[in-house]
């Protein structure tokens, strides 16, 4: 998907309902519900929204607990952050660079190399085993 939607229509005509929520109004995935969790394929992740390369699954890792598929790191310019200070804190939210569509949030307890913790609704992305 290359042709990036450009009213709300058009995105409500593209994605499914559960996408819209999260992808365009930055819902999340109920605790250990998403498809992608344990998940340990060979392969990439993209973008539900546009289709755009945001993860490698060489950088996804054992959620251990979270809920939520877990990356150590982004495709360089795939990601970027917002404050995010719902829910009474403050966090950073990631979106898609190319579409702007939520992702997730990222969080400063992952694993070495990069010590990040991408925490990703499986909702927000697609798998392509390349």
């Amino acid at each position: 998907m290359s042709d990036i939607p450009e009213t709300d229509e058009e995105w409500r005509e593209r994605l499914t309902e559960a996408e819209y929520e999260i992808l365009r109004e930055e819902g999340t995935d109920p605790k250990f519900s998403g498809e992608y969790i344990g998940k340990d394929d060979d392969g990439a992740y993209r973008c539900a929204g546009c289709g755009a390369l945001l993860f490698d699954s060489d950088t996804k890792f054992d959620e251990d607990g979270s809920g939520w598929p877990s990356f150590y790191d982004a495709v360089e310019g795939a990601i970027e952050f917002r404050e995010d200070d719902s829910l009474g804190m403050t966090r950073t939210e990631t979106v898609c660079a190319e579409c702007g569509g939520h992702l997730g949030h990222v969080f400063e307890d992952g694993p070495e190399p990069t010590g990040k913790r991408y925490c990703i609704n499986s909702t927000a992305i697609d798998f392509d085993d390349e």
